[in-house]
């Protein structure tokens, strides 16, 4: 008997290894299950990736506010292949943010969540909000002016929730205003806790997996009934079942090398995103960008009526996850066959196509201050000097940043175009000299002079 033999007899009468989990491996599953369902084991492949390289990345990274963006500039450009793990890192986040959406949609299509598999469902929601604020969370970590200022872009729209907004902002931010905490705070969310409840919530899924066993692929009529699924699926295990290693697992074994060697090729030939510069809050010609699985989030937030957008934010997700949470339970018998369910699949269609749109203007039309729009004086000829003075000022004080006027200028306060007709003079100076909760007060940066000048601007605008 070789010695490498000796030692796996060893540590298999040790630990019980064969016992234990070659049994797991070989459980019998539904005969027909094929590429439709390998998203899920390659979003855990992904997970398992990230824990990896964020563990290598840790190692150089600084969780302190004067040395984060340096160490990640040292990570970039000097460390032996710390560019091409950082771009793993991204581009395994956008990975396992695209496969958790895919395999949700397939259980969601397939109506794999009914009985007796409604526990999976609604672990799988806590995993797919779990996934997403890792990434929200890990684009601090990067500690240049982008992520800051998106940061502190989603803390004022978390402010902005009726009653309790200021309590959430400060317990996403660690205080009042964005700061050492913040970063301490959310190293310790992404690191520590984040990863610590998808773990949780991971071994919980999977447990559920072997106990209630994969969902066969649905066939035209044949209708789940809680009181006869059960000795059914036992019974067609028996019958026509197949074991899982290796009739099954090499799909998700091909699928995931796959994925994983795509990611490692996008870190090469792409990188991770670039730094942009270390967060000043004097450097305002910034424009703050989320990434790409946040900008659906943001453009929507962005997009909505500012009389209605405090109370959505706020019922919004509410809804939205009690929906997904409640799923199961609404619906946990009768026809699980797409073609039998056209409605699940129109609404599938339309969260794809709303997603997309989302994603399409958040990245055309940025949802942020609209730092890049032309001076109005520029486009526009006023005979009255004070006019002109005060479009200047509005182009120069920031105003056009937020606020729109015939077309020019940011999406993210009201529209100004017509401003005269509903304000005096009086409203205005008030506005301006003390600002409101979503806009700062701009009486200590004006003069008498042009805030005159300002005010006879917008009173001008009917």
């Amino acid at each position: 008997m070789s010695l490498l033999r000796k030692i796996a007899n060893w540590f298999d009468d040790r630990t019980g290894f064969s016992e234990t989990i070659l049994p797991v491996m070989r459980h019998p599953v539904p005969p027909g299950a094929k590429w439709a369902y390998v998203f899920g084991s390659a979003t855990l492949f992904c997970f398992v990736l990230q824990v990896v390289t964020g563990v290598g990345l840790s190692l150089l990274y600084q969780p302190s506010s004067d040395s984060a963006f340096q160490s990640l500039q040292f990570i970039t450009s000097q460390a032996a292949f710390g560019k091409v793990l950082r771009g793993i890192h991204f581009f395994g986040a956008s990975g396992m943010i695209i496969l958790v959406g895919i395999h949700m949609i397939r259980v969601y299509i397939t109506a794999s969540y009914k009985y007796p598999r409604e526990m999976s469902w609604i672990s799988g929601v806590f995993l797919l909000f779990l996934t997403i604020a890792m990434g929200f969370t890990g684009q601090l970590l990067r500690w240049d002016s982008n992520g800051v200022w998106s940061s502190v872009v989603a803390a004022q729209n978390l402010g902005r929730v009726p009653l309790i907004g200021t309590a959430l902002a400060r317990l996403l931010l660690g205080g009042d205003t964005i700061g050492a905490q913040s970063l301490s705070r959310f190293f310790s969310f992404h690191v520590f806790l984040f990863p610590a409840l998808i773990f949780l919530f991971v071994g919980f899924h999977l447990y559920l997996v072997i106990r209630n066993g994969i969902s066969e692929p649905p066939k035209a009529g044949r209708l789940v009934d809680p009181k006869t699924y059960r000795k059914w699926y036992d019974d067609m295990l028996k019958r026509e079942g197949v074991p899982f290693w290796p009739n099954a697992a090499w799909r998700d074994a091909l699928f995931s090398s796959l994925v994983i060697l795509a990611i490692v090729g996008f870190a090469i030939l792409i990188g991770p995103p670039p730094l942009t510069q270390p967060p000043d809050p004097s450097i305002i010609n910034t424009s703050p960008e989320p990434d790409w699985y946040m900008l659906p989030i943001f453009a929507l937030f962005a997009l909505l009526p500012p009389a209605t957008e405090s109370y959505l934010i706020f019922f919004g997700p509410i809804v939205g996850v009690l929906a997904l949470l409640v799923l199961p339970f609404i619906s946990n018998r009768g026809e699980r066959s797409p073609i039998r369910r056209p409605w699940a699949v129109f609404g599938v269609v339309c969260v794809v196509v709303a997603v997309g749109s989302l994603l399409y203007i958040g990245n055309r039309a940025p949802w942020s201050p609209q730092f890049e729009t032309k001076p109005l004086a520029q486009s526009v000829r006023f005979r009255d000097p004070k006019l002109e003075r005060g479009a200047s000022l509005f182009y120069k004080k920031g105003c056009q940043y937020c606020h729109r006027i015939d077309g020019h200028g940011g999406i993210t306060g009201p529209e100004l175009s017509r401003i005269g007709r509903t304000w005096n003079p009086d409203q205005l100076k008030v506005q301006i000299v003390n600002g409101s909760d979503e806009m700062p007060a701009y009486g200590g940066m004006l003069t008498k002079a042009e805030l005159n000048d300002l005010v006879t601007f917008l009173s001008s605008r009917k």
